[in-house]
């Protein structure tokens, strides 16, 4: 990168990394819900999940790689660092739901993995619309988008602690350590959904 490179607000890159982050993020997503809904070729799933997750850690050091390299950036360095490692942390944690369920051989989807498969959907949509206002600065259109990314992240508490309290009525020890760890691990999807959107509420703040 040269020295007008360095000097000059780097925009359009970084506005297209995110992009890139965003499709990825949702590409997987969607391999988690079809996942749930359609339990089959398990590991043909988990495998694409995989080279997803592979692939978004191409495009975070291409970030950070960038970020070292440029003075001006379209938004502050910490605001790109963060919001580059809590999006690559919702991807990194659906590997591992994902891998967990492969693992431990789990027959079929339990309607708990449905319905936070389906809210994690709906966070990783209303991330993706905030992101997109990111760069015209649509502040009143990435706030409803993150107060919906809340709200879906308090219906996912009460979901993992009904769901917990359930788990301890079944006779099967085994199976539920199984399942609470694979409970948790899909409500650390939607915490990691709502660390980015608190990202996209500093940044809406800092320049409203």
């Amino acid at each position: 990168m040269g020295f007008k490179e360095w000097i000059i607000p780097q925009d359009k890159i970084f506005f297209e990394l995110f992009a890139k982050q965003s499709e990825n993020l949702a590409e997987a997503s969607k391999v988690f819900s079809e996942l749930m809904i359609n339990f089959s070729k398990i590991e043909e799933k988990r495998k694409k999940i995989k080279d997803l997750e592979h692939n978004g850690d191409t495009i975070v050091h291409d970030i950070y790689y960038r970020l070292n390299q440029t003075l001006v950036t379209p938004l502050d360095h910490e605001d790109i660092s963060r919001l580059t490692s809590f999006y690559d942390d919702v991807l990194d944690y659906i590997f591992a739901t994902v891998n967990r369920i492969y693992l431990y051989k789990i027959k079929k989807p339990t309607p708990t993995m449905k319905e936070f498969a389906k809210i994690i959907a709906e966070q990783v949509k209303h991330i993706n619309d905030a992101m997109n206002d990111i760069k015209d600065l649509k502040k009143e259109d990435m706030e409803k988008n993150c107060i919906e990314i809340h709200k879906l992240e308090n219906a996912a508490d009460d979901l993992l602690y009904t769901e917990i309290s359930k788990l301890f009525e079944l006779k099967n020890p085994i199976e539920i350590i199984k399942l609470k760890e694979i409970y948790e691990y899909l409500e650390i999807i939607t915490d990691k959904c709502e660390d980015v959107s608190n990202v996209i509420l500093d940044i809406r703040l800092k320049y409203s």
